[in-house]
């Protein structure tokens, strides 16, 4: 599977998938795992995602699950991309996102996780079922191109006119 997403929640508080609600063009939020220092995924995904028409902060590498909370609490992204080139993305991951969805404030904002989710080589549907159950909106692991990823963030603004 290269890409897992999970099913849309129908709560009013939820900017969900199908984007924010005014049809703007999205902020979102691009962070890297606590443990992971690369950079250059990071400057492509930025790249990319402004190409599409969003605005983008860029949190960079090695990023504590605290600095992202306070960081989405003060930017009040529609959408927060984490990215993982180390391979530990998976347990880093289900900290990340531990974390976010306790909090009442900022359990309703859809969080996509993406890139090498575990340490193996070889992609883990399991690895990515859990991802998605523990409360991210959308997985793409290692073999996902940049295309689907372009496809989501299309269809999370198309959906709303933006």
């Amino acid at each position: 599977m290269t890409v897992a997403v999970r099913p849309a929640t129908s709560s009013p508080d939820r900017v969900g998938p199908a984007g924010p609600p005014d049809g703007r063009r999205m902020r979102v939020l691009l962070t890297s795992t606590a443990s992971d220092a690369h950079t250059w995924n990071l400057v492509f995904l930025q790249l990319l995602i402004e190409e599409l028409g969003h605005r983008v902060r860029n949190l960079g590498c090695c990023v504590p699950t605290g600095t992202v909370l306070s960081e989405m609490a003060a930017y009040r992204p529609d959408l927060v991309v984490v990215s993982s080139v180390n391979g530990h993305g998976h347990t880093d991951g289900l900290r990340l996102i531990s974390e976010l969805r306790a909090n009442p404030a900022l359990a309703g904002v859809p969080v996509v996780i993406g890139g090498k989710l575990g340490i193996d080589g070889s992609p883990d549907a399991a690895q990515s079922r859990a991802l998605l159950e523990a409360g991210f909106t959308a997985v793409f692991d290692d073999r996902a191109s940049a295309r689907e990823l372009e496809t989501y963030l299309n269809h999370s603004t198309s959906a709303v006119g933006g």
